[in-house]
């Protein structure tokens, strides 16, 4: 019987797809890191204050692009180049979502619209990365190899939710709920669309490492459609509502350092 327990224990069991799945975890987690590294550096004088928040994004987001390799290294491998299909971050960018790269690689300070659609960007990223956490979290917290890994992980992607929960509500009282709304549905549509194919690309590259038969990939297939046509037509809406979370200024201090998996 499939379930995602089972799907990702084939994963974790197998070190050629183990690798390709912390390859991929690894460079999207330090592309992130990156990005909020210099949309820190760049933030307007009117939001310096939001500057050591977003500073503390990306030191989490490297710490787990350092976790997700130090898994690898403990296994004795290296990482493989991560197909282009996968990349969701790259696609993402590619759909006009978020902050593009090349204004991040200028030295031109952002606008107060960038933080927002920014941190509108975040809400729904983060969101996918919470709810994929605590999958991970129900099934493998103990797991011996990566169980403190997922916890940890799961900590500080639901602390990031909670950050663009608080800073997008704290922009909307200042006036700019009407930005927020049409940026989030905008990228709330966006990331469902390339979450489905990213999915579907990640199974097509696993099912060819672990020789699963085409009736399986077929089933894994179908499931992914249907994720998304449920998200197309109702699922998306979680994406954009904003409430005020239960840990409030949950980036407000230092990242935590990642442990050792030597």
């Amino acid at each position: 019987m499939l379930s995602a327990k089972s799907l990702f224990q084939e994963i974790i069991d197998d070190d050629e797809s183990f690798r390709l799945f912390c390859s991929i975890a690894a460079s999207g987690e330090s592309q992130g890191g990156w990005e909020n590294a210099r949309i820190a550096a760049l933030v307007p004088e009117s939001q310096r204050a939001l500057a050591p928040r977003i500073t503390r994004h990306g030191a989490d987001e490297d710490k787990h692009g350092r976790i997700f390799n130090a898994l690898m290294r403990k296994r004795g491998l290296e990482p493989v180049e991560v197909p282009p299909d996968t990349d969701y971050t790259m696609l993402l960018e590619r759909r006009g979502i978020g902050l593009a790269h090349e204004k991040l690689k200028a030295d031109q300070a952002l606008t107060v619209r960038d933080i927002i659609v920014y941190l509108s960007h975040s809400r729904v990223t983060e969101q996918r990365a919470s709810e994929q956490m605590v999958l991970l979290r129900k099934h493998f917290a103990d797991h011996p190899e990566i169980g403190k890994a997922v916890r940890m992980i799961s900590d500080d992607e639901d602390n990031h939710l909670a950050y663009t929960h608080e800073e997008l509500l704290r922009f909307a009282a200042a006036g700019h709920g009407r930005l927020i709304q049409r940026t989030l549905r905008e990228c709330a549509l966006a990331e469902i669309a390339v979450y489905r194919d990213v999915s579907l690309a990640v199974m097509a590259h696993m099912g060819r490492v672990l020789g699963w038969p085409k009736a399986k990939s077929a089933v894994l297939a179908a499931g992914i459609h249907a994720v998304y046509a449920y998200e197309r037509v109702l699922g998306w809406r979680r994406m954009v509502t904003l409430e005020m979370p239960a840990r409030r200024d949950a980036l407000g201090g230092p990242a935590t350092a990642a442990p050792e998996f030597a």
